[in-house]
């Protein structure tokens, strides 16, 4: 209640002050305040890794080396023989807007033993569910292959990495991921999927507290007021409401090398038109595989900052990129491959909104590859100068595009130690196996549809700084007002 009546008052303000409408951008932490540079940053970042995949296939002669494949999310670790030696590697090689999400580094393993998932109150030791609700910070990682039914949403609690690499991790069931109003998550090589609403029951979202959940969207991952997010390398699919939901005051989030498939409303970034907080919310949507039965909302987005980048989007059957509210999109390097119905070539589309008020809005489309008569359609005229800086790093070409995202969704059955968490038992990376036990179920490969679950408690301490931001932004547009 006390976020939301902040959220008012700062509205009320920011419409009689200039200095308030001027800060509004201010109430979201972790907002970046040159989003030009973070894109420029990734553009450099990109040329660096497929020129240096150009010098090594001179050197030795080979275009298919598995390493220094031009991603240089990928590069950052995978080029490292004995990778599992120092899991937590995997930290520092996020980019975009999401590329300072810490997750679990620095803090101790969590090998999850047990796929169960019975209790939502009273979780037990080695289930993922009681890693997620932990305080301190851990890099969870699995003992086996397992198939996870959720019995209710899993509230993650703040400082967490989930590991799927080496072995095969499918999520199903009840709400699936909730991220609520907590900070710096990596969620990495994991299956998502037919997930459905739940909720109307009692969840723990800490060892401490626990509290009553109402009925939930069925999302695959819905972030609710957190920022500094980082989804990698998951497959994701047949989800009830949304595979990945970004609204309420989130931020600083990166979804990269990514496989969608078989769903409808793919991605929601931004909860409503008028919803002023989501103007500060800033997502890179980079190097992910926009696949076969896909509809619409790739992503769908109101207000804030949206890079797509490097993407390849080869089925859609209404738009891949839509909008309402005045978001800025700026999309670089993509492929955009239209279906055959002649009504749906357009990659954009302006959600309820007539020409004379999008037309203003900041929509762009740089080295981009349209195929099968796909169009982007422009808008903002005027903004070119506020783009140059952006710009000054070219974005490579979208014929780079297969090579990019060639290992989009999960990775497996590779050669290069994929099938072990860690080698001889020793967890590199600055941390001790927290939790062990006996593995319930590991082995089962049908994916039911069990309706259950959802809906989370918030932790403490975001809405307490988010409110102390929330008084000091009043009191400085109060103070402007009357000078």
């Amino acid at each position: 209640m006390l976020h939301r009546s902040c959220i008012f008052l700062i509205f009320l303000l920011s419409s009689f002050s200039p200095l308030g409408t001027a800060m509004l951008n201010l109430t979201l932490p972790g907002q970046h305040p040159n989003p030009e540079a973070v894109v420029q940053e990734v553009q450099r970042r990109v040329n660096v890794s497929l020129s240096r995949r150009q010098m090594l296939s001179y050197t030795i002669n080979d275009q298919s080396t598995t390493c220094q494949t031009g991603n240089p999310i990928d590069d950052c670790w995978r080029c490292n023989p004995n990778w599992q030696l120092n899991r937590q590697r995997l930290a520092d090689c996020g980019i975009g807007f999401g590329q300072y999400a810490i997750g679990g580094k620095g803090g101790r393993f969590y090998v999850v033993t047990d796929s169960s998932d019975h209790d939502a109150v009273n979780p037990r030791p080695g289930t993922l569910r009681y890693a997620v609700i932990q305080t301190e910070p851990l890099w969870i990682v699995f003992s086996a292959n397992m198939h996870i039914r959720l019995s209710q949403e899993l509230i993650f609690n703040s400082y967490k990495t989930v590991d799927g690499r080496g072995a095969n991790v499918h999520i199903t069931g009840g709400g699936c991921i909730t991220l609520q109003y907590i900070t710096n998550v990596i969620i990495h090589n994991i299956h998502i999927h037919h997930c459905y609403e739940s909720g109307n029951t009692n969840v723990r979202s800490s060892p401490t507290h626990f509290g009553y959940r109402t009925k939930s969207d069925g999302d695959g991952i819905s972030i609710f007021g957190a920022r500094d997010i980082w989804i990698d390398h998951c497959s994701l699919s047949h989800c009830k409401d949304g595979l990945i939901d970004a609204v309420m005051g989130s931020t600083s989030i990166t979804i990269s090398n990514n496989f969608f498939s078989h769903h409808n409303e793919v991605m929601l970034l931004g909860h409503s038109d008028d919803y002023l907080p989501d103007s500060a919310m800033q997502v890179t949507i980079a190097f992910n595989h926009f696949g076969q039965k896909l509809v619409q909302r790739m992503p769908r987005c109101r207000r804030g900052y949206i890079h797509v980048v490097n993407n390849d989007f080869t089925e859609w059957e209404m738009y891949a990129i839509g909008g309402s509210g005045n978001p800025t999109i700026n999309s670089q390097g993509n492929r955009y491959i239209a279906p055959f119905n002649y009504n749906a070539k357009e990659v954009t589309k302006r959600v309820e909104t007539g020409e004379e008020e999008w037309r203003e809005w900041n929509w762009r489309s740089e080295g981009d590859i349209m195929v099968n008569g796909a169009y982007f359609v422009a808008s903002g005229a005027g903004v070119e100068v506020k783009y140059e800086k952006a710009y000054s790093v070219e974005p490579k070409s979208a014929s780079f595009i297969e090579q990019l995202t060639m290992n989009a969704g999960v990775l497996g059955g590779r050669s290069n130690k994929l099938s072990k968490w860690t080698a001889n038992g020793v967890a590199g990376g600055g941390g001790m196996i927290l939790e062990s036990g006996d593995d319930e179920d590991n082995s089962d490969d049908t994916f039911g549809s069990n309706a259950q679950s959802q809906t989370s408690s918030n932790s403490i301490l975001f809405p307490v700084l988010t409110s102390l931001s929330c008084f000091l932004f009043l009191y400085v547009t109060a103070t402007s007002a009357l000078l």
